[in-house]
């Protein structure tokens, strides 16, 4: 089925402004087929082609999506040579593409903790995308949510040591400021996918009003009627962010 004929369903009115994805079951989507863990990531790489260019179609403004966490790095070191290897291949085969269709390419995360070759490829594609106009889309490398909580209120407790800032005068948008994401809005919806239901360590600040949408469905199966699907529950849920009287998705 085509992108377009998928989406047609959804509401253009009513999208996330910022949709985040937590991309799970590669390895069981392989296990269930008697092949090992690496081929399903290799699949899952493809899910996530198909992802972007869904997004990019149903007009998404801001699209993160959770590449590798800090928590990854304790598997086995075959598993995380694969995975290297496959994020070198997606960014120098892909960066082309992306520029082309005006979508500008963010990376949060410690890219301090990749080889100087991965480091440089990505810091080449976002300073050959960081004008483009369309779609942003963010990948977390590296990322742990608790590590940029902890970044930020260092950056703050050492304003407020130098004497520049009494604690008693920080406040949370102060914190937000400090936050890797601090040119983008707050997502308005997270989709996880294979079934479990947890946000592993992934924008746990910026999640705080988030809409949680868990899929059973496994990451090299995911497909533009799945994102569909996601996007029109998101368009009919009431959001109160705290308060009583709901409000539009948006």
């Amino acid at each position: 089925m085509s992108n377009k004929l998928a989406l047609a369903s959804v509401d253009r009115d009513k999208l996330p402004q910022h949709l985040a994805v937590i991309m799970d079951g590669n390895g069981r989507w392989a296990s269930d087929r008697g092949m090992p863990r690496t081929f399903g990531h290799k699949q899952g790489v493809e899910a996530t082609k198909r992802l972007v260019t869904a997004a990019r179609d149903v007009g998404i403004e801001h699209l993160t999506i959770y590449g590798f966490s800090t928590e990854n790095w304790a598997r086995p070191k075959d598993e995380v040579d694969v995975l290297m290897g496959l994020l070198k291949s997606y960014f120098n085969a892909e960066i082309s593409e992306l520029h082309r269709a005006n979508i500008r390419i963010r990376v949060i995360g410690n890219k301090g903790d990749f080889s100087r070759d991965i480091a440089a490829l990505l810091d080449r594609s976002e300073t050959l995308t960081a004008q483009n106009s369309g779609m942003t889309l963010c990948v977390a490398l590296s990322y742990g949510g608790r590590n940029e909580i902890v970044a930020s209120v260092q950056s703050l407790a050492a304003r407020v040591a130098a004497g520049e800032l009494a604690a008693d005068e920080i406040t949370a948008d102060m914190v937000a400021t400090g936050l890797e994401t601090a040119d983008l809005p707050d997502p308005d919806l997270i989709i996880r996918t294979s079934g479990e239901q947890r946000l592993s360590n992934f924008l746990l600040w910026q999640a705080a009003y988030a809409e949680l949408y868990f899929d059973p469905v496994l990451w090299p199966d995911y497909s533009a009627e799945h994102l569909a699907t996601a996007l029109n529950v998101f368009a009919n849920r009431e959001r109160r962010f705290g308060g009583l009287k709901a409000q539009t998705a948006l």
